[in-house]
């Protein structure tokens, strides 16, 4: 496992912005109050995801590759799926705007017991998470009222959606750290980290540095950024690892595992992979599940 960290310039085009207007994340609040979010569900499944596969094309491919290289899928399940997987990514947008406009979700929360008594606790610790599901609905149904809940969320998402984010996550005693290209983000999370808060990262992407962990995954190696890792094991903090899936319409089911990356006699670089490889495992068996959840769209295996 040593010699698997490594450097590269290579980052993915997809930053997961929302997009549209101000005007239309308006309109589509307003849509959401007034009608049935199944209605909406069928109105993008039928007119809009259609063209979205046609004229993004790289977004396509990577989630049409994933399912035939990766699933190992004849061509015509692939492509179903590719479908039903840009399907489901729209149901989860207007998930989130249906939220900001005051709707209400189900939830199933497993292994709630162990994020309580972490919360509970006096000393900090790392959740992980991933682009997959629905994970921005944890910040509005995990409790958190002893200790901060701090998000890594990127700093270039649609002015809308960071502001409705605030007023949501203000009740909810959670405040976003935004990804700045200066990278003073790492000291504000440092910062939370000391003070015994929780800080929420995405541990699927590349950002800011270079440096990762080629990991098996899903039959593939794949690049994980080493600095989430490394960012818990430095400190000896626990690991979550959290992930919202879509169950039905109205329904999410919200799981939650911690990791290990025992035996503090060995390295933090030794640690932190071990800890890498333990967040895929646990991401391989959720995409078991849900396989059509997996949002990330560019080529993610090296």
């Amino acid at each position: 496992m040593g010699q698997t960290m490594n450097r590269t310039k290579e980052k993915p085009e997809w930053k997961g912005k929302t997009g549209g207007t101000l005007w239309m994340h308006r309109c589509l609040i307003w849509m959401m109050r007034h009608l049935p979010l199944r209605g909406l569900y069928a109105f993008a499944d039928v007119f809009v995801i259609p063209f979205c596969m046609l004229f993004s094309r790289q977004g396509y491919l990577a989630i049409y590759h994933y399912f035939r290289r990766r699933r190992n899928e004849g061509v015509w399940c692939a492509f179903l799926h590719t479908y039903l997987n840009h399907c489901k990514f729209a149901e989860v947008i207007l998930d989130r705007f249906y939220i900001y406009a005051g709707g209400k979700f189900d939830f199933d929360i497993e292994d709630n017991g162990r994020y309580l008594d972490l919360a509970k606790g006096k000393d900090g610790f790392v959740i992980l998470s991933a682009h997959v599901g629905n994970y921005e609905a944890a910040g509005y149904t995990l409790v958190a009222e002893n200790k901060r809940f701090n998000a890594l969320v990127y700093a270039g998402e649609a002015e809308t959606v960071m502001d409705y984010r605030r007023k949501m996550f203000e009740g909810n005693n959670l405040r976003m750290i935004l990804i700045r290209d200066d990278m003073s983000h790492l000291f504000e999370m440092n910062n939370a980290l000391a003070e015994g808060e929780s800080v929420s990262i995405p541990a699927d992407r590349i950002f800011g540095s270079s440096r990762h962990f080629d990991i098996d995954f899903i039959g593939a190696k794949a690049k994980f950024p080493m600095g989430p890792f490394a960012t818990a094991v430095q400190r000896n903090l626990p690991v979550l690892a959290i992930n919202v899936m879509k169950v039905s319409a109205k329904k999410y089911r919200l799981l939650i595992k911690q990791l290990d990356y025992a035996d503090e006699g060995q390295s933090i670089k030794v640690r932190a992979e071990r800890l890498a490889h333990a967040y895929a495992r646990n991401l391989e068996r959720v995409l078991d599940e849900y396989p059509t959840q997996w949002f990330n769209y560019f080529e993610f295996w090296n």
